[in-house]
């Protein structure tokens, strides 16, 4: 995947129709619509003038800039044309922009690469599924909108028996997204357990963690709970999630330090939910039951 590809503008007025067609849905649903699309009624997803009245005027000139990964789906992922980005986080971020008053534009950006650019003033936002984790709130602020665990991909069949838990990656080739709290916390901390080394192999995203398992390069991978689900769903019967998921904890938008912007995203994340938005979003991607009953800035434990 490449950076370079151009960016993709988000604009600051969305209606998002349950039931509507999507270029690019989940495995199993009707030609182009996610699965998990509610038949409640329409959502009309608005401006919220008091807090459009607070973006600061040179955003409100430029546009917010949202830093994300696209290769994450059901998070964010190009659609059938290459370019269109799709997905919950992105229609979360048209939803934001909406509510704020203002222009959102993505940009496809390596994983690892999102919090230096944010630290750098590349970049206003990024919206990449980040665990909010105590290590990260030291370079940026977070605001939650998500809870996911881990969950591990295995091939169909499991085949070596595999388990998320205890020491049964001990020896094996895992894959996982470089970056990733899979890579830099929950792999270090099982290796300490290990009498064999856990074989890591990182990837840029999650189209090589994916097919590192699929073509046998690695045992299993370690993902987002609902990355695999997806993956498992779209992989044509060749993969799978293996028992529960774990280590559970919010998703937050990533904020520079300090910024202006960190409480207006709480509070339109607040707006979202009041209006029925929130739900909508995620109803349409079958992703409900990672719900926040409420929004928090810097939650790590």
């Amino acid at each position: 995947m490449s950076a370079l590809r151009p960016p993709v503008l988000l604009g600051s007025a969305i209606l998002l129709l349950a039931g509507c067609a999507d270029p690019s849905g989940p495995a199993g649903a009707s030609a182009g619509t996610p699965s998990g699309t509610s038949s409640a009624a329409t959502t009309a997803i608005s401006e919220n003038a008091t807090l459009a009245a607070e973006v600061p005027a040179a955003l409100k000139a430029s546009g917010i800039t949202v830093a994300s990964d696209v290769s994450y789906p059901p998070m964010d992922f190009f659609a059938a044309d290459n370019k269109t980005v799709v997905g919950a986080e992105a229609d979360l971020d048209k939803a934001l922009g909406t509510v704020l008053g203002v222009k959102v534009t993505v940009v496809n950006v390596p994983f690892d690469s999102i919090l230096p650019g944010l630290q750098s003033g590349k970049y206003q936002l990024g919206v990449s599924s980040f665990t909010d984790t105590a290590e990260r709130e030291k370079v940026v602020d977070f605001v939650t909108y998500f809870d996911a665990g881990t969950s591990l991909l295995v091939p169909a069949g499991n085949p070596k028996a595999l388990e998320p838990g205890g020491d049964s990656l001990c020896g094996r080739a895992v894959a996982v997204a470089k970056g990733s709290t899979q890579a830099l916390v929950d792999l270090p901390a099982r290796a300490k357990s290990c009498t064999s080394p856990i074989r890591v192999s990182t990837f840029p995203d999650g189209t090589g963690v994916n097919l590192a398992v699929t073509s046998g390069r690695a045992d299993a991978a370690l993902a987002d709970s609902p990355v695999a689900a997806y993956a498992a769903k779209r992989s044509g019967g060749k993969l799978e999630v293996a028992g529960d998921s774990y280590g559970n904890a919010p998703f937050g938008i990533a904020v520079p330090k300090n910024s202006e912007l960190t409480a207006l995203l709480k509070s339109a994340l607040e707006d979202l939910k009041a209006s029925g938005g929130y739900q909508q979003v995620l109803a349409k991607w079958g992703l409900e039951s990672g719900a926040l009953s409420k929004f928090e800035i810097n939650a790590a434990s």
